[in-house]
């Protein structure tokens, strides 16, 4: 069966219908208490590159998983309705698509970053190394 719409014409669409933020929108707010960066990004990914400081990590095979209250992967973070959840991964087309997904399961307090963590790091924004994020993020635990 040949494939009738490409991944491209995915993401563009995706790309319409959802809220897209810059890097430097994106820097701006990092110290705001209702913006929660989420780096979707496989592990092997951010050992090897790093990640957005204070982000957390929600790979995208089971985000849909995580913000569902009826899953038994549940995370209680993306229950807190108050907060933006601002989506990235390596080029900003996974998450372009998995903030179409979260729409799609209901959720209006999400968007992604345009160019992903490639153009996070080109334009100079703020890293952490993996080591330093799970130290961080051990220490709230």
């Amino acid at each position: 069966m040949p494939i009738t719409k490409g991944c491209q014409q995915l993401v563009a669409e995706a790309m319409a219908q959802v809220r897209t933020y810059s890097v430097d929108e994106v820097k701006a707010r990092l110290s705001d208490p209702h913006v929660q960066v989420v780096d979707i990004r496989d592990v092997r990914e951010l050992e090897r590159e790093g990640t957005v400081p204070d982000c957390i990590n929600a790979p995208r095979g089971m985000l849909e998983f995580w913000v569902d209250p009826a899953s038994p992967y549940y995370k209680p973070v993306f229950g807190d309705e108050s907060r933006e959840f601002i989506l990235f991964c390596g080029a900003g087309w996974r998450s372009a698509l998995a903030t179409q997904a979260l729409q799609a399961m209901g959720m209006t307090n999400v968007a992604h970053i345009d160019g992903g963590f490639t153009a996070w790091v080109r334009q100079g924004a703020p890293v952490e190394t993996y080591e330093q994020h799970k130290a961080r993020r051990h220490a709230k635990a």
